[in-house]
């Protein structure tokens, strides 16, 4: 089912489109990871599952823990209380508290499946995730652990942002200190999900130093681009890493960007998050075959990542939650254009028809399925379902307005 207007979305339309998302998410997406992923022998998750959901891999991800201990947790509280979601969200934390950080607090990137370390905590987004994750789930289950541990993870994020991989940093000091544009990204998210712990005030007063610098450090406003990386000052750096452009990663932003600008009834904060938005789905766009790139680089030179072309799972739904929140706020209809143009192309290279259940997340340029995986090492229960439900009660919105 995918339903097209040449114009702004007829309201029969979206109507017809909510359902198809909510329909997505219930009975394809969430029983596909209650089925699959759970191990009942030592508890957490796995998430390198095949296109039938068979276990190719048990090593754990500790930031996919966090991910889907967050998504079950977020979808128990805000679709139905599903007692087999709580059991999810509770097997998943119960993992994570007993193998997921080191003595100083930080989470490890990997376990086995028993929970021995593999992978050091050498950056911060196992730790982004963790917090998200016992945040959400003390919403559902208030505890006074899980609002600890979501408060000194959260703190520990903050005393290492200026140098988040710390001693696993490989760049050598001083000759090109670069910051990167994913913490003030994630930061931007993570700070609403902490709300009911940290307090509206601490909120208010963290926000616009997040909006700073997304909107005006990683911004260029002569491009109508964010920057992948910059200098610690700001300005740019002629090279692989300062040239580097990630669409998919400003896209997401600029909904973070929204619902903030939202929260603070700012709306010509959510006018420049719309147009930047746009812009980079323009420049992102591949005009042959159509799909997001998943790199550029801001010059027009050979990208260093060899995957540049390809198109990622998460770059898509991500889009299709900024498009329908831009059109939402705003009514522009290049959002409502352009939604049911990478709705099209997302539902019909993404979906897995054949098996059901949960999408690919690795195609090639042309569009063709390069990896037959549903989970791996960085693809879990995460993008898809908190896409798909975002989208959907986006569009309710739209309906009942």
């Amino acid at each position: 089912m995918q339903p097209t207007t040449n114009a702004a979305i007829a309201t029969h339309t979206i109507a017809a489109y909510a359902s198809l998302y909510q329909k997505e998410l219930v009975e394809q997406i969430l029983p596909f990871w209650v089925k699959h992923s759970r191990d009942t022998e030592y508890g957490g998750f796995f998430t390198c599952l095949d296109a039938r959901g068979k276990v190719y891999d048990t090593d754990k991800f500790m930031w996919l823990q966090g991910r889907q201990v967050w998504c079950f947790s977020y979808m128990y509280q805000h679709v139905t209380q599903n007692p087999e979601w709580l059991q999810m969200a509770l097997n998943g934390a119960e993992f994570m508290q007993k193998h997921g950080r080191d003595e100083a607090g930080n989470w490890y990137f990997s376990t086995t499946a028993e929970g021995k370390p593999l992978v050091q905590p050498y950056n911060i987004f196992s730790d982004c995730f963790a917090t998200m994750a016992f945040a959400a789930l003390d919403r559902i289950q208030p505890s006074t652990e899980y609002k600890r541990i979501a408060l000194d993870t959260f703190n520990n994020i903050i005393a290492r942002r200026a140098n988040t991989k710390g001693n696993y940093n490989k760049a050598y000091p001083g000759t090109r200190s670069l910051k990167n544009f994913s913490l003030p990204m994630i930061l931007c998210n993570l700070s609403l999900e902490l709300e009911h712990i940290i307090g509206s005030e601490k909120v208010d007063a963290f926000i616009p130093e997040i909006i700073h610098e997304v909107m005006e450090v990683f911004y260029q406003p002569h491009l109508g681009l964010v920057l992948e990386n910059v200098y610690e000052d700001g300005s740019f750096s002629n090279s692989f890493d300062g040239r580097l452009i990630n669409p998919g990663h400003t896209i997401e932003a600029m909904w973070f960007i929204m619902d903030l600008a939202k929260r603070n009834n700012d709306t010509a904060l959510i006018q420049k998050a719309v147009s930047i938005m746009l812009n980079t789905l323009e420049y992102g766009w591949d005009a042959e075959y159509d799909g997001i790139f998943y790199f550029k680089d801001v010059k027009g030179y050979p990208p260093q990542q060899l995957e540049w072309d390809q198109k990622l799972w998460w770059v898509h739904v991500e889009a299709l939650v900024a498009l329908a929140k831009g059109y939402a706020l705003t009514g522009d209809e290049r959002c409502a254009t352009w939604f049911e143009k990478v709705h099209a192309y997302t539902w019909s290279h993404f979906r897995d028809t054949e098996n059901g259940g949960e999408w690919y997340g690795y195609l090639n340029r042309r569009g063709e399925v390069l990896l037959p995986l549903k989970g791996g090492k960085w693809k879990g229960c995460f993008h898809i379902p908190r896409s798909l439900y975002q989208v959907w009660k986006t569009l309710e919105t739209i309906q009942s307005a």
